[in-house]
């Protein structure tokens, strides 16, 4: 089960990459199309009017597709910020017993975010919602990868909260505190 769950967080994050690489790709190639408008402009007069449609409108989806299959990879990682100036002074004991709280906490907000951003996705596939842009894509699109990373980051926080009650570390534990002094 461990493999599995560790697989899962790392495919969410490999595909939050993916994401970020399609974002840079989509701009790169749109910079390009700019390029040979002004150059054609200056030779010839007049530009060619080369443009990806609604580029704008995709690279903003793969960035919310990335941002939200990133978290639990994150989490996990020790990548979220985290202040720990009070938490750090406490006790073992009641350090830990925060940790159990807040971890909770957390993953009663990321399920119920989650239910949220699933019946959204159902709502846009019923109603057959679609953006607004020059390509009118239907919602539920780029929609889905952030219900499948919410979901994600919600189980990745019952797998934490689970490895606390069972008295292992938290996953982050020594992980991104000296991020800045490597």
């Amino acid at each position: 089960m461990r493999r599995a769950l560790d697989n899962l967080y790392r495919i969410s994050g490999g595909l939050a990459a993916a994401f970020i690489v399609a974002i840079v790709a989509v701009v790169f190639v749109q910079v390009c199309l700019n390029l040979a408008d002004k150059i054609a402009a200056a030779m010839f007069g007049t530009g060619l009017g080369l443009t990806i449609p609604s580029y704008a409108d995709f690279t903003g989806f793969f960035l919310a597709a990335s941002t939200f299959l990133a978290l639990a990879y994150a989490l996990r990682a020790g990548g979220h910020i985290r202040v720990t100036l009070l938490l750090t002074r406490l006790p073992e004991q009641a350090r830990r017993g925060v940790e159990i709280v807040v971890v909770a906490i957390a993953l009663a907000m990321s399920a119920y975010a989650s239910w949220y951003i699933i019946l959204l996705v159902y709502e846009s596939l019923e109603y057959g919602d679609r953006s607004s842009g020059m390509v009118s894509v239907p919602l539920w699109l780029p929609q889905l990868p952030v219900a499948f990373g919410l979901i994600i980051l919600t189980i990745a926080l019952l797998d934490e909260l689970v490895g606390l009650l069972r008295g292992r570390p938290a996953s982050w534990d020594g992980k991104g505190e000296n991020l800045l002094s490597e």
